[in-house]
């Protein structure tokens, strides 16, 4: 602090950058709480000794850093960021990865590497309340098909079951990001009832192994799921993209 009047006394360099810095640092040291409103932008600038542009510039910074949400005609309210704020932030990021051939494939790799993991979990250690949910998932995508917008919900759903089944807060946070993938491509593919069947067969042979306690058994399904998937990718989406 600066002077009788508690004004911070930036450095050199970009002022909304200090501005940001030290708001979240408030943020984080509980100064600030989770839930409270942010001080007044007259406030800010007094507080900080620097320009109205300044501090709109850090309240900027702070919601893309998922420290505070904005909303219109309210003050900035802070936040503190969990996993599913940071993978937003990955979202933002996979949404560059998917306008490339390369970055694609990568990300698709990804997802079989994550989900082989998960149901092989499942396999070993899911309860038979996991087992309840991911059954009536199931059923609910059988029901659906034929429906593309009610399939495709279904689908998110019975693949969300497989990130919930361990219990780590971080897998939901992850299938969220991957689901903004997907929404991008599902939109340019064609559809139809057979596709339906033919990926509602996929899961259900995933849940089949699972239920048999068969972690080899569950994998193979995941894989052989997800490659009949890319391929449903690689024809439609990427047919007019080169190397």
């Amino acid at each position: 602090m600066g002077g009788d009047d508690n004004t911070l006394t930036p450095p050199s360099g970009r002022l909304g950058d200090f501005v940001s810095d030290e708001l979240a640092r408030m943020i984080m040291a509980g100064e600030i709480a989770e839930g409270e409103r942010l001080p007044t932008e007259r406030d800010l600038m007094r507080q900080f000794g620097v320009s109205r542009t300044a501090v709109r510039e850090a309240i900027e910074s702070l919601s893309h850093r998922g420290l505070a949400n904005r909303k219109f005609g309210h003050r900035p309210v802070a936040r503190k960021p969990n996993y599913e704020v940071a993978l937003d932030r990955l979202g933002n990021f996979i949404s560059h990865l998917v306008a490339d051939k390369q970055g694609m494939t990568e990300l698709f790799e990804s997802r079989v590497f994550v989900e082989a993991g998960l149901v092989r979990w499942a396999a070993q250690h899911a309860r038979q309340r996991d087992l309840d949910n991911l059954k009536q998932a199931l059923e609910a995508n059988r029901a659906a098909i034929g429906n593309w917008s009610e399939f495709y919900g279904t689908d998110i759903a019975f693949h969300a079951m497989l990130y919930r089944i361990p219990g780590n807060a971080i897998y939901p946070a992850v299938h969220k990001a991957y689901v903004e993938w997907l929404v991008q491509l599902w939109r340019s593919m064609r559809t139809s009832a057979e596709l339906d069947r033919m990926n509602y067969a996929g899961h259900l042979s995933i849940f089949e192994a699972i239920s048999a306690r068969n972690p080899d058994r569950a994998e193979d399904a995941l894989r052989r799921h997800l490659a009949a998937a890319w391929e449903l990718i690689r024809s439609a989406v990427l047919a007019d993209n080169t190397d």
